[in-house]
């Protein structure tokens, strides 16, 4: 298939392509480049991912309408999938308006170059926070999203209820998948994990917030690629939702669209984290405890039952056996510098 991947030089998006090339699929793969964190990390990625001759890049801002479709519309893809966004729940308390600019009018006018292509599936990366103040756990798709405790999730809740409403005006089917806490190599500098291995290996202490006490359910990033790919071929159809018992599908009733969890319905706590660090490195990590950001939240769980019935997967890889990859990824990354 032909597949346009945006944020392809992001963690995830970088790890969604490479897979993707690795089956065959030609791939158009789209980034703004933006410098929220280190861009010679993003360019390592790229210069992988052009080892490809089935790989294509432009580097477009999602805002610039006429050039993301003077780059897209001729491809015409059969799948698109919308990883693109500003990230972070902590920064979106620095630079709101990057949320804004990003996550929606950026969304909006991929929405409106998607109604143009008719793709097979729009597949849009939407976020474990939209669950918010939700205290009921496991988070289950069907649950409701309306308190948002960053503009992070925020946006990305109007992200999916924007997604939706061009699903049912243009019939593009739309599944929108909720990621929970992903990790592994080529990480993101600003996540925990790249943190926490960093300050380690440079004697420093590291910053817990949340006293240590947040549980989070991890997914390493091979898991969440394999999840993703498999919804690939799983376009929701309306009036059609998954027939399995115990299973509440989010499918809507008045489109081809639908929500889903990738999460392993794990959670760990974060010092169980911390200490599959330790162990990896063979080091302890010297600690400083802080309270809770604002716009964080202390627990998440997921309940992964839609995503198996849909696909027969959920996430499995345990704790220590990705951050075990990771630290290992890290070392000869930093022995390449």
């Amino acid at each position: 298939m032909k597949v346009f991947v945006t944020g392809a030089a992001g963690f995830i998006g970088f790890h969604l392509c490479r897979r993707l090339l690795a089956e065959g699929h030609e791939v158009l793969g789209l980034d703004g480049m933006t410098a929220y964190y280190d861009v010679a990390l993003k360019r390592q990625r790229l210069s992988i991912l052009r080892r490809s001759n089935a790989f294509s890049f432009a580097e477009v801002m999602l805002e610039d309408r006429e050039g993301l479709e003077e780059v897209v519309l001729p491809f015409v893809p059969d799948i698109v999938v919308h990883l693109a966004a500003q990230a972070g729940v902590r920064y979106s308390l620095e630079a709101p308006d990057a949320y804004v600019s990003a996550n929606l009018i950026g969304t909006f006018n991929l929405l409106e170059m998607t109604r143009r292509l008719r793709p097979q599936h729009l597949l849009f990366a939407s976020t474990s926070s939209i669950y918010g103040g939700n205290t009921a756990m496991p988070f289950a798709e069907a649950d409701r999203t309306d308190f948002p405790v960053s503009l992070y999730a925020a946006t990305k809740k109007a992200g999916e209820a924007m997604t939706h409403s061009y699903a049912h005006l243009f019939a593009v089917p739309t599944t929108c998948f909720r990621f929970f806490t992903v990790y592994g190599p080529w990480g993101r500098p600003d996540m925990a994990l790249f943190r926490f291995v960093s300050a380690i290996s440079e004697g420093r202490p590291i910053e817990v917030f949340g006293e240590g006490r947040m549980l989070r359910d991890f997914t390493y990033i091979d898991d969440l690629v394999e999840g993703i790919v498999r919804l690939m071929a799983k376009p929701p159809e309306q009036g059609k939702p998954v027939d399995a018992e115990g299973v509440s599908d989010s499918l809507s009733p008045v489109a081809p669209w639908r929500s889903v969890n990738i999460a392993g319905g794990q959670p760990l706590g974060l010092m169980a984290f911390v200490a599959a660090i330790e162990k990896a490195m063979g080091q302890t990590a010297e600690k400083i405890f802080l309270p809770m950001q604002d716009g964080d939240i202390g627990e998440t769980s997921a309940d992964p039952s839609l995503l198996l019935a849909l696909t027969g997967f959920k996430p499995e890889t345990g704790v220590d056996e990705g951050v075990e990859a990771f630290v290992e990824w890290y070392r000869r990354w930093q022995e390449s510098r």
